[in-house]
């Protein structure tokens, strides 16, 4: 039975364009599917999160992150009683917003535009939903709910000061952008959370940006190995490895668990709204752990982040990034036709800037170093 708090797809708010309900999917089932279907799901495929693209077989990329949150959340959004498919279309949506290159070319776009009104990721992901998707004959965008669409917008927690794509959208339809998320947005946001930190300690390991022998002295981390070795002494390295980080993996997601369900039950919520109505989040890790995550997350970023290999590449990245916001902005003319004639539509100066924003935030790392070389490089121009 869900919760009292636990969004109802049959009382949902509905959609900016008033559509014949489904016979055989509630409102947010239709929402998941298509998220599923778009254009932009797909192309998370070919864009990374720590890693280029093409630099290993085995790294996370934007895809597989984004369905090991949706696995993630719903085992969360299930156990508290919450809407799983709510949970399901928000975490499958949370990084449709991201540039090539991770947060590397997040930055570098951002740093770009900063004169045209900055660029956000997530703002980036409500536009994509709501107009930059352009598949169907009635709409721009998906013409998702209004509780997806604010669980997109509002899942990291309110946004005091939106930036313009967000702003724009939100002046037409407004998605409360002062309040909290539904407890669904707010699982997607920590199986966000818990995603990254297993798969960055995974990815970390296979591409030797550091040892075993370092992260065992971390917190919780090295718990986990002595519960493996005292199980399976001489367990093959490969094995014993997989057995511990899939333990750290499990005490994240315990915690959240256990301490959420405990805010939740002396928050007194017993409508969706309640929740959004409270000024702070209900679905979080304990305070212990976020201490000793925060000690995780620290060496992450001294060993991982800034190791040389990922500094190359994220200079390599940002360099493709900016390259080629400058030559588009200059030369609307190199351009593809469609991306053409939007910039030329839109005119000089912030319109452009957007345009040219919104084409390269689209890319796949593999096509924006296609791109790059082919500009870039006179012997490759055909």
């Amino acid at each position: 039975m869900p919760a009292p708090y636990a969004s109802d797809p049959g009382a949902s708010r509905g959609r900016l364009h008033a559509e014949d309900p489904s016979a055989h999917r509630s409102p947010f089932q239709r929402d998941r599917d298509r998220i599923i279907h778009s254009s932009a799901f797909r192309r998370l495929k070919h864009k990374t999160q720590v890693f280029v693209e093409h630099e290993g077989d085995y790294f996370r990329t934007r895809l597989t992150h984004s369905i090991e949150v949706a696995q993630v959340a719903r085992t969360i959004a299930r156990t508290l009683r919450l809407n799983e498919d709510l949970t399901e279309a928000v975490a499958l949506a949370h990084d449709l917003g991201h540039t090539p290159f991770g947060h590397t070319g997040e930055d570098a776009l951002a740093e770009m535009m900063a004169p045209w009104g900055g660029f956000d990721h997530n703002a980036q992901a409500v536009k994509i939903v709501t107009a930059l998707e352009q598949h169907y004959a009635e709409h721009d965008g998906l013409n998702l709910t209004w509780e997806t669409l604010e669980g997109i917008a509002k899942h990291n927690g309110p946004v005091g000061n939106p930036s313009f794509a967000l702003a724009e959208y939100n002046a037409i339809h407004d998605l409360e952008l002062a309040t909290h998320a539904s407890a669904e947005a707010q699982v997607a946001a920590l199986s966000d959370d818990i995603a990254y930190n297993n798969h960055d300690l995974m990815d970390g390991l296979r591409a030797g940006l550091f040892l075993e022998e370092e992260i065992r002295e971390l917190p919780v981390i090295g718990a986990c190995f002595d519960v493996v070795d005292k199980r399976w002494p001489g367990l093959e390295p490969s094995r014993r490895q997989h057995e511990a980080l899939r333990r750290v993996f499990g005490v994240m997601v315990e915690d959240v668990l256990r301490e959420s369900q405990q805010i939740l039950d002396r928050s007194g919520a017993a409508s969706p709204e309640d929740i959004r109505a409270l000024d702070y989040q209900v679905v979080r890790f304990s305070r212990p752990l976020w201490e000793d995550l925060k000690i995780i997350r620290k060496f992450f970023f001294d060993n991982m982040y800034r190791h040389w290999q990922v500094r190359r590449m994220r200079r390599k990245a940002a360099i493709v990034v900016k390259d080629l916001f400058n030559i588009f902005l200059e030369d609307t003319g190199m351009l593809p036709d469609e991306w053409r004639r939007k910039a030329n539509f839109a005119g000089e100066g912030v319109g452009r800037a957007r345009v040219v924003s919104d084409y390269i935030a689209g890319m796949t790392d593999r096509f924006a170093l296609q791109e790059h070389r082919k500009i870039m490089d006179p012997s490759e121009r055909g």
